[in-house]
């Protein structure tokens, strides 16, 4: 049946459209903290469909609130009002910090990240952008463009100048070999030295932590002195919240709050876990800033009454039942029993992270060099042995991303570590 399946699949979708797994599975069903695939094999999630099953599969609150709400109506668009968007958006502005909070909602992060750079560059007059290297931000034509990893970036065409700036990966790049406050200073003369020699960007768009680069960070407190930098020129900074926000990273209910020293960002963007796998994307971002556009704009599933009903139930769930300090409390323990795990395994350079928020980055032993083949391999170990985890990285995909829902609890968590143990382990 799967391979059926597999088939008509290769037949209809573009080759680009990657499936992870040799022999690809197919999930029909989930609670928890696990899913089933069609052949009845039962796995623990530590992906959550690419971070974004934040809370729990198949959680009664949202599921019951999805119910109710497709009962009643479940789109309308956002030419009528709509008490759902309204009661979230409400939610969203007071959370954000941002003054006088203006919220829009899309369908996803890409669409969040394009309408963050249309509000940053209409608002400041400049088609310059500032990005990470490492970084990404989606699949649009626009998000491709400001993209600073190679294999998730197929164009060098844009709508925009980007230009990359140092400092997203801590543990590579020509400042690597430097302490922590000695790194934030280079890479701020980095900044201050780039920004000489063009004309003035309209905003800094950054992943507090990078999701896709493989779960990659700077110091705390480098986008606080880059703010000072920005905010003395005018510049924007759009924090990318699509992966970090909802209180994943466990210290912060926002990745940008461990860089905060002089306030929240002037936009957030975010999507992914507020809506446990409904379609959910926006943008939060001060009045002035949101109310520049000068034409109309509407968004036609953007903020639809159905996946508003989600995002309230999954982030009153989240808040109530306090995930962002199991998050801290039980991801703490997970890195450091990955970590004891990987100390006998000489092909991880690095395990990182925060919270339930866990990189792994697979390396030939002894050298720099990214061994994708070796992680591909441990990404199927997983698999045979119950669990799922994701691959990323900037070096060839060669991390593995571990990303649970942040519900889990402490017994699997040790189920998990022990499986990718093993699974490490399993490397020649």
């Amino acid at each position: 049946m799967t391979h059926d399946l597999l088939g008509r699949h290769r037949a209809v979708f573009p080759d680009w459209l990657a499936l992870y797994y040799e022999e690809p599975i197919e999930i029909t069903h989930g609670e928890g903290r696990h899913v089933w695939d069609a052949e009845g094999n039962r796995y623990l999630d530590f992906f959550g469909g690419i971070l974004t099953t934040m809370t729990a599969h198949a959680l009664p609150e949202v599921t019951k609130a999805v119910s109710e709400q497709a009962g009643r109506i479940i789109h309308s668009s956002t030419l009528y009002l709509n008490r759902p968007m309204v009661e979230l958006a409400e939610r969203i502005a007071q959370l954000s910090g941002i003054p006088d909070a203006r919220v829009f909602f899309t369908t996803s992060g890409t669409e969040a990240n394009d309408t963050a750079l249309l509000l940053a560059t209409t608002y400041r007059r400049s088609n310059t952008v500032l990005a990470m290297r490492n970084s990404y931000h989606g699949r649009s034509f626009s998000s491709v463009g400001i993209t600073g990893n190679r294999g998730w970036s197929p164009t060098s065409l844009s709508p925009l100048q980007t230009l990359y700036v140092h400092g997203g990966v801590r543990t590579r790049g020509p400042y690597a070999a430097l302490s922590d406050g000695d790194f934030i200073a280079a890479c701020v003369d980095d900044l201050v030295d780039l920004l000489g020699h063009t004309r003035p960007p309209a905003a800094l768009i950054a992943e507090p932590i990078q999701g896709v680069g493989g779960f990659t960070s700077p110091p705390d407190g480098l986008y606080a002195a880059f703010r000072e930098v920005l905010h003395e020129r005018g510049i924007l900074w759009i924090a990318d919240e699509v992966q970090t926000g909802w209180g994943r990273t466990g210290e912060h209910f926002w990745g940008w709050q461990a860089h905060g020293r002089h306030g929240p960002p002037d936009i957030v963007t975010f999507a992914k876990g507020i809506g446990n796998g409904m379609s959910i994307g926006g943008v939060v971002a001060r009045s002035e800033i949101m109310n520049c556009l000068d034409s109309n704009s509407i968004s036609t599933f953007g903020g639809t009454q159905i996946t508003m009903a989600a995002g309230l139930a999954n982030l009153n769930y989240l808040l109530e039942h306090d995930l962002q300090g199991n998050a801290r409390r039980v991801g703490g323990l997970l890195i450091e029993r990955l970590r004891a795990a990987a100390a006998h395994v000489p092909a991880v350079r690095e395990v990182r992270g925060r919270g339930l928020m866990i990189g792994i980055e697979i390396t030939r032993p002894g050298t720099d060099e990214a061994d994708p083949a070796t992680a591909a391999a441990v990404l199927e170990a997983a698999r045979a042995g119950g669990l799922l985890i994701g691959k990323g990285g900037g070096h060839n995909t060669s991390s593995l991303r571990v990303a649970p829902p942040l519900s889990l609890n402490v017994a699997e968590a040790e189920e998990g570590a022990a499986i990718l143990e093993d699974a490490l382990r399993s490397i020649p």
